[in-house]
């Protein structure tokens, strides 16, 4: 009997999850440097049983279609999932995976790297370091606002934001959220979100990319923030106005901003405005970026598909879609 065939659509992924797959399947494997167009995900996973995919591959009905009716299962090895077409795997029978869990902590220490960064200007002063800026120690240079003690503001309250929480409570911070089903814990305060939006210091973005966040921060939720308070995104760049953003630091309605992600990703332009500006510290979507979270996310989308093609449940189903075939 042949061995099922898996398309992975990277040609290096962090630990063994790959060579998981291989020694059970006939694995076919993306081969170019740059990221696989939608048109040659569609021809390589033309007959296959399962594919390995990123968040940031599109699963939607062409793709599900050129695949064929012996597609079982899409594992993403990612904890986001609004890069697929939940209907459209629904309506073909297709288990489609992701990895929560596995990034929460290390996604945590980039949000709190951005809280420190954005807020003591480490960024600004690191650039005026390495450009020759530093003439002299100056009680007035590259002063910024302190973390420990602030009011944190947790839009979202699932596995990331509550690692976060843990950390605040290492310096001192008063910790508070905003979320429809998570009430008030030992580590933070349930508010509503206009209430956060006014009285936190920081305010850090946890919640997935859905038509009710997209844009959930605008203009009119930055005008309510405090004119001292930081911005922190690691969830999705879409739940940030990003214009809006940049009118808000450019006049000083907002005192800095720290990005994870944002629209449009990859950026690479050096001319971009989000590069530019001194008070935003932006990041190239490392949240994850330790070789053992990423080694885990791999191997755990791994066992998804050997799950589902072995006639078991998913581990880790997209919530409310079918764990098995």
């Amino acid at each position: 009997m042949s061995r099922p065939r898996i398309f992975v659509s990277r040609p290096r992924l962090p630990g063994s999850g790959v060579e998981l797959l291989a020694s059970r399947c006939q694995v076919v494997q993306w081969g170019g440097d740059a990221v696989p167009r939608p048109e040659e995900l569609r021809r390589f996973v033309r007959g296959c049983d399962g594919a390995l995919l990123l968040g940031n591959d599109r699963v939607d009905a062409a793709l599900l279609d050129a695949a064929g009716d012996g597609l079982r299962v899409v594992a993403l090895a990612s904890a986001g999932f609004d890069a697929v077409d939940q209907d459209a795997a629904r309506t073909r029978s297709v288990v489609v995976t992701h990895t929560p869990g596995v990034l929460a902590e290390s996604t945590a220490d980039i949000a709190l790297s951005l809280m420190l960064m954005a807020r003591r200007r480490l960024g600004t002063a690191v650039d005026s370091l390495r450009g020759g800026g530093w003439r002299s120690f100056q009680m007035d240079g590259y002063l910024g606002l302190d973390v420990h003690g602030a009011t944190l503001g947790l839009v979202g309250y699932g596995q990331i934001a509550r690692a976060v929480a843990r950390r605040a409570a290492g310096f001192g911070m008063s910790v508070q959220h905003h979320a429809r089903t998570r009430p008030s814990d030992d580590h933070s305060r349930a508010v509503g979100l206009e209430e956060l939006l006014r009285t936190s210091d920081i305010v850090s973005l946890h919640v997935p990319l859905t038509p009710e966040t997209a844009g959930l921060i605008g203009a009119r939720e930055l005008a309510l923030m405090k004119r001292t308070a930081t911005l922190v995104n690691t969830a999705r760049g879409a739940v940030v106005d990003e214009p809006a953003l940049l009118t808000a630091l450019r006049t000083g309605a907002l005192h800095s901003a720290g990005l994870d992600v944002m629209n449009d990703e990859p950026r690479c332009d050096p001319a971009d405005p989000l590069f530019a500006e001194p008070n935003l510290v932006v990041l190239p979507h490392i949240g994850s970026a330790t070789e053992r979270t990423r080694a885990a996310m791999v191997e755990q989308a791994a066992r998804n598909v050997l799950a589902v093609l072995g006639g078991d449940a998913a581990l880790t189903p997209l919530p409310g879609t079918p764990a098995t075939y």
